[in-house]
């Protein structure tokens, strides 16, 4: 399809029978996953990194804020700039830039070096993360799509899940630059498959004006709020330089929101949160995912320095995720889908936040299989009964006008909690300065961190079960045939081996998006 050929979104047809359509998923797979397999294989790189930059806590705090703090505060104009200007083109504009920071990252000389880098592949991650899901949502036929979305989570989420075997491998055959490097490939991949059979797609009416003072608004936000939260374990909580970033990232933080309301062409039309169901699924997001991050920033440090872990060792004791997810995940959406989101969207944070509890055995002396694998295994559960229907239902409670918006926001709700408990949770556990260098106190307040965001991620479910709501059949009758709401009358998946789990976020897991 030429560039000057632009569908409507919702007007596509394609099916996942066709090669076209398969293709489609490889690339937003691809892309969507290479962003994904960054943010697993950096937390496993964290002490090589440490080692030789001589950095403390809160540098690698950075390393991995600096990124998503970008992410997050541009994903929403991103996903606008998708809509507005074509999904296809920002998908490409963002892989690319994505590798050249890659590239920076990998050449960086110095911690702040590679700080700054890690903001600009931020702001790449925030132009083709959106776009991924929002190419499937507007280019697949209404039956295939939640196949589709299914399909596009599973395989990001095995991605995301070999990302620390792989990430451990080339740290530990050349170096932690490496994990950087390995994303040049991938993105020329990308970009040729997207070339060639990626329609383009946007949604119908005259181009909006940019939000700007919005974008900037929720920017300085977050970046006040962060760096407020990291340097809290540095000066104290009362202190001037903690209390004065996160007051004016307050005041920016209600000042997008004025924005937003005021704004003639605000990039999050706050309308999408008429819907409760929209609003409870990122509700339960956010309380998951911020445990999810903060707890998975700890797990690959402390599995080298306290049990004394080569790095690819480290990737390998969290493959069996990888294992659970191919065989379940699919199982998962399609459960989902005959009995509705609640059921799973409650119990999958709790499993969760069981395999959180079990984590806190890693800082003592157990070996693998009593310490680590029962850990590991609990949370691939949980994560697979989760995942899928929480991110379709987020999905289909928006208009398909507002398809890349609805991606960009519950993929920045989930990097925004994971931006704040990678800030929060150290400091709240008592790791600070170059503690993380010293195993036994390391072991001991990673035990108290396990137990912080087990307590958070079982509250996640319990927020799920008093929000989220399975449609009648006679509300089913009534809405649109695209709403996940009504997918008690789907049909099963065609294909068992379409997996529906995009565990990431974030950070992640976390990618998981």
């Amino acid at each position: 399809m030429s560039e000057t050929a632009v569908p409507q979104a919702g007007s596509l047809a394609l099916r996942l029978s066709t090669a076209r359509g398969r293709w489609v998923i490889a690339a937003t797979v691809l892309g969507s996953g290479m962003a994904a397999l960054d943010a697993t294989v950096v937390g496993i790189a964290l002490p090589a990194i440490g080692r030789d930059f001589h950095a403390s806590v809160a540098s690698l705090q950075w390393v991995v804020d600096a990124y998503t703090l970008t992410l997050a505060g541009l994903l929403l104009l991103g996903g606008t700039l998708g809509d507005s200007y074509g999904r296809r083109k920002l998908f490409r504009i963002g892989t690319v830039w994505f590798a050249v920071a890659s590239l920076l990252c990998g050449l960086a000389p110095n911690v702040a070096v590679l700080i700054a880098a890690r903001a600009l592949q931020g702001v790449g991650g925030a132009l083709l993360t959106p776009g991924s899901l929002a190419i499937l949502q507007a280019s697949f036929a209404e039956e295939d799509r939640s196949a589709a979305i299914g399909a596009w989570s599973g395989l990001g989420g095995v991605a995301t899940a070999i990302g620390p075997f792989l990430g451990g491998w080339l740290i530990g055959a050349v170096s932690w630059r490496l994990v950087f490097f390995i994303n040049l490939p991938l993105a020329v991949v990308v970009v040729a498959i997207t070339a060639r059979h990626v329609p383009e797609t946007k949604a119908p009416g005259p181009v909006p004006k940019l939000d700007i003072k919005g974008a900037a608004c929720i920017s300085g936000a977050l970046a006040g709020i962060t760096y407020g939260l990291i340097a809290a374990s540095t000066y104290g909580w009362g202190s001037v330089p903690v209390l004065v970033p996160l007051g004016l990232g307050a005041v920016l933080l209600g000042l997008f929101i004025l924005v937003e309301a005021t704004e003639p062409q605000p990039m999050l039309p706050l309308e999408v949160f008429k819907s409760r169901q929209f609003t409870a699924a990122n509700a339960v997001t956010f309380v998951v995912y911020a445990a999810l991050g903060g707890l998975l920033f700890l797990v690959p440090v402390v599995l080298q320095v306290v049990h004394g872990y080569s790095p690819v060792q480290a990737g390998v004791s969290l493959l069996p995720v990888t294992f659970i997810m191919l065989a379940l995940s699919s199982r998962s959406g399609a459960l989902a889908a005959r009995i509705g989101p609640r059921l799973q969207m409650s119990v999958g944070p709790l499993v969760i936040a069981a395999s959180l509890a079990l984590f806190t055995r890693i800082g003592g002396s157990g070996d693998y299989l009593t310490a680590v694998l029962p850990a590991v295994l609990v949370f691939g559960f949980g994560v697979a009964i989760m995942v899928a229907p929480l991110t379709a239902t987020a999905l289909s409670a928006a208009p398909a006008d507002h398809a890349g918006i609805a991606s960009a926001v519950n993929n920045d709700v989930a990097r925004a909690a994971g931006l704040i408990a990678v800030a929060v949770l150290p400091a709240l556990a008592g790791i600070t300065g170059d503690s993380y260098l010293h195993p036994a106190v390391l072991a001991a307040d990673f035990t108290k961190a396990a137990w912080i965001a087990a307590v958070f991620c079982a509250a996640g479910g319990v927020l799920a079960a008093l929000t989220i709501r399975n449609p009648s059949k006679a509300k089913c009758a009534e809405t649109t045939p695209r709403e996940f709401s009504c997918s008690l009358e789907a049909p099963p998946l065609r294909n068992p081996e379409l997996r529906s789990l995009e565990p990431t976020g974030p950070t992640d897991v976390g990618d998981t998006r």
